[in-house]
Formats: structure tokens, sequence, C-alpha cells
């Protein structure tokens, strides 16, 4: 697989964005027996462990400049929102907080113009729209009141989606001579532990013992962790070297599609409109990704 052709970059964008859609059902179906929370620390708990091993025998790898870096996007783009999305979820429609999410292309733009010295042609910027529109356009239902689920739990999606946009550009820009192995793997050394600390601290051990689901809950959590914070975030890594942070970060628009094609293994049906609404949505991400924004 030859990531500088644009049919693999694609392929593997594609990829993530069919695991990515399986994040939302796992963490509802974690929900149901454990607190946002423990969904949250456990997702990243689990991951640190499944990383252990490799990010050991990649520490030779990292130098001494990486070190604050990993600290930083562990915590601004994986502790923080793991924990911001888990309570949310608990109280806003999967509706509002799909549309929310898709604001972290955008966020992306306005991290790479501010702290990075990027710019991105109109044509760019009319696919952003254009994919927004588009992911807006599936989820929404009529007969949806979003506007009365528009609350603070709302907000904490947007600032989710803040930190993924400044984190997304972190990885392209303060990483260019670490693999996304390496850098994956290591992020986890830094949020584990913190990760351990939050549940031994918040009574994980004892709430094992209050719900009969509990066990059964923990596995989709396990599961959560294993697609959605290894395998999806080190494939990710290993695609941002070869493309734009906007571009990348435009899985937030193609996760809808796929969450609604998950929907028809389980016997759901597609209705017209949403064929075009997932057309809009990739033409958004195509003219995304038709020029390369310029570094100065």
């Amino acid at each position: 697989m030859d990531l500088r052709k644009k049919i693999w970059q694609w392929a593997m964008l594609l990829f993530i964005s069919m695991v990515w859609g399986t994040s939302f059902i796992l963490m509802k179906k974690g929900l149901r027996s454990h607190t946002p929370l423990h969904v949250a620390s456990l997702r990243i708990f689990f991951a640190w462990l499944i990383f252990l091993p490799v990010a050991l025998r990649r520490l030779g790898r990292v130098k001494r400049h990486h070190w604050r870096w990993l600290a930083l996007t562990g915590i601004i783009g994986n502790f923080i929102p793991a924990n911001l999305f888990t309570l949310a979820q608990s109280h806003i429609d999967s509706s509002l907080a799909g549309i929310l999410n898709s604001l972290t292309p955008l966020f992306a733009l306005l991290a790479g113009l501010l702290f990075f010295r990027t710019h991105v042609l109109l044509i760019n910027v009319a696919g952003l729209l254009l994919g927004l529109a588009g992911a807006a356009g599936l989820i929404y239902r009529p007969g949806t009141d979003l506007l009365h689920q528009a609350n603070i739990y709302g907000l904490y999606v947007v600032l989710a989606t803040l930190l993924y946009g400044i984190n997304v550009n972190l990885l392209k820009y303060k990483f260019k001579d670490l693999d996304g192995i390496t850098l994956s793997s290591t992020i986890f050394l830094f949020i584990g532990p913190l990760a351990l600390i939050t549940l031994l601290g918040t009574g994980f051990p004892a709430a094992l013992r209050q719900h009969g689901a509990v066990w059964h809950d923990l596995g989709y959590i396990f599961l959560l962790a294993l697609f959605s914070s290894v395998i999806a975030i080190t494939l990710f890594n290993i695609l941002l070297k070869y493309i734009t942070p906007i571009f990348a970060s435009s899985v937030t628009y193609l996760i809808p599609v796929f969450a609604i094609l998950w929907g028809l293994i389980d016997g759901e049906s597609l209705s017209p409109d949403q064929v075009l609404w997932i057309f809009v949505i990739f033409t958004g991400v195509y003219l995304v990704n038709k020029q390369e924004p310029v570094r100065i």
C-alpha cells in the first residue's frame, strides 16, 4: 500500500471512517451500566494496556523534544475529548452530537491558520462548508428538536471538536520525524496512568459488583478501545503523514455515512434524501483535498 497515491489515501480514510462510525453505538452500550467518567477512563485504560508492549519497544525512537508534545496531544487530543463525548452523549441526542462532531474540520482549519501559519484555497473552504452541510442534512430528521437540546452538554462536544482541531495540527507538524505507530502508542503512556487513577479514585472496583450487565457492557467498552482508540488512531496517524490536517479531519463528515451503512446491515432502510446528502458529503471531502494547502 503506497499512501503517496490518492486512491490509497481515500481507501484508508474510508476505512478509518467505518471504524469510527461504530464508536457512538459502542459508547451508548457502555453507558447502559457505566458512568460517563468510567466509560471514558476504561476506553483509555484498555487502549493503554494494548499499546504498552508496542510503546516500550519503540521508546528509543522518541527524542527529548517529543515528550512535551506527546503529553499535550495525549491530554487535549484523547483524555479530555473522551470524557467530554461520553458526558455529552449521556444527555443529548446522537443527532445533535453527530452534527456538532462535524465542526472538527473547521476548527482544524482555524487552528492551522492561527498557530501553524498555514493557508488554504477558497475551494478547500467551500468543501469544508459543503461537507458540514451534508453531514447536518444526513443526520437531521424532521421533528427532531435540536435547539431544545442545545444546552451545556452540546457545548461539551463543541469543546471536544475544538481540541481535536488543534490536536490534528499538532500531530501533523510536531511529529514529522516520528512514525505513526510509535506516535500513537507513546501518547497513551501519559494518559493511561491518568485513566487508571481516575478509575480507582471514583469507585470503579465497587461499581463492578452493583449491576448485573456491568461485565457484559464492559466488553463493548473494550471493543471501543480496540477499534476506535487503537486501530483507528494508529491508522489516522500513519495517514496524516501523507495528507493535510483538514483532509484528515474531514473523516468526521464520513462517519455519519458509515453509521447509516451499519444501520443497513442491521435491517434499516436508506431513503433517497440520505443518498443525496451522502453525495454532498463526498463532494465536500473531494473539494477539501482538491489542492494541497501551502505552508508559508
